[in-house]
């Protein structure tokens, strides 16, 4: 007997683009060139980035994820940072421990690194927009040592004590909401007129570009599942937007065995997106466990074209 849900239809929209960024795809392929040219194991600190497929596949190819560099028990094995960045005093302590490192850090993170650098240098108040313990502001506030003021929305501006005429910095988290940043930085702007704005928006593209994939086609969707991890900010606003911009209900999906089926009841319409530590094999897992079930039609907008390319270190190339 058919089953009766092979009689429904189901139109899928998908984000586009979508997935993997070239700061993801970076710091994985320099943990896979390390395995190539060291053996395994390889240790990372923290995760490399938030997804545990991502992670899980590097683990079963030798990668061993730490938190700390002292859980290393092979000082002769080599360790890789993770994309998120780290402070200062991580290559120190490597250095002091004899340890062979990489830093697989996002170069858009490491922008920001330089641009507190900078500011520190020209004696400016920094200001950082950012999720407190996130990974990421960890690693930019490690690296000055002056004191850097986080401010998570834009209530906190008001507990800004400094002179209004006293002039300021701020840096931005990549992965937050490009809106939330917004109403913030408007705050900021009217309560400290002497404020110096980094040279160009700290969002990162692939963070906006999803973000406004989002956007698109969140208001057909009865049902809006983003896959990604519930540790990945990029994943959390992804979530947000979607919820904002009309999706009537949404979902962040971690692992696909979890998605029941009658999770669809009464649904005709998805969207679809992953975040950008996400593969794209999870979509199209998730694509293909709906179809076994409903008649489903792909809509799929053409949009903005990534090219950003970004390469690993030489020193962790294989020599062929």
């Amino acid at each position: 007997m058919q089953n009766i849900l092979n009689q429904k239809n189901m139109n899928i929209y998908l984000a586009s683009p979508r997935g993997f960024c070239a700061g993801v795809e970076r710091a994985i392929n320099m943990v896979e060139e390390a395995l190539i040219k060291y053996g395994k194991p390889v240790y990372v600190r923290h995760e490399i980035v938030h997804n545990k497929y991502v992670v899980d596949d590097l683990r079963s190819k030798g990668a061993i994820f730490i938190e700390e560099l002292n859980e290393i028990e092979n000082k002769q094995r080599p360790v890789i940072f993770s994309a998120h960045g780290v402070p200062k005093t991580i290559p120190l302590e490597a250095k002091n421990l004899n340890l062979v490192y990489h830093d697989a850090t996002c170069p858009l993170v490491s922008k920001i690194h330089r641009e507190v650098e900078y500011f520190e240098s020209k004696n400016l108040v920094i200001i950082l927009i950012g999720h407190r313990n996130h990974p990421e502001v960890i690693g930019t506030m490690g690296q000055v040592s002056s004191k850097i003021y986080l401010v998570e929305k834009e209530s906190d501006v008001t507990k800004l004590k400094f002179d209004k005429n006293k002039k300021i910095a701020y840096v931005t988290q990549t992965t937050l909401s490009v809106d939330d940043t917004k109403s913030i930085i408007k705050a900021i702007k009217k309560k400290f007129p002497y404020v110096v704005e980094p040279q160009k928006d700290d969002i990162c593209y692939a963070t906006t570009n999803r973000q406004e994939a989002v956007k698109k086609i969140a208001p057909k969707s009865d049902l809006f599942i983003v896959i990604g991890a519930k540790n990945s900010s990029n994943s959390l606003r992804l979530v947000e937007v979607a919820k904002q911009y009309g999706a009537k209900k949404c979902i962040l999906l971690e692992n696909l065995e979890n998605f029941k089926i009658n999770n669809l009841n009464n649904i005709l319409n998805i969207g679809i997106t992953a975040s950008a530590s996400a593969p794209e094999v999870l979509v199209q897992k998730f694509i293909k466990f709906i179809g076994k079930n409903y008649k489903i039609k792909i809509y799929e907008e053409k949009s903005k074209k990534e090219n950003v390319f970004f390469k690993i270190p030489q020193q962790l190339k294989s020599v062929i």
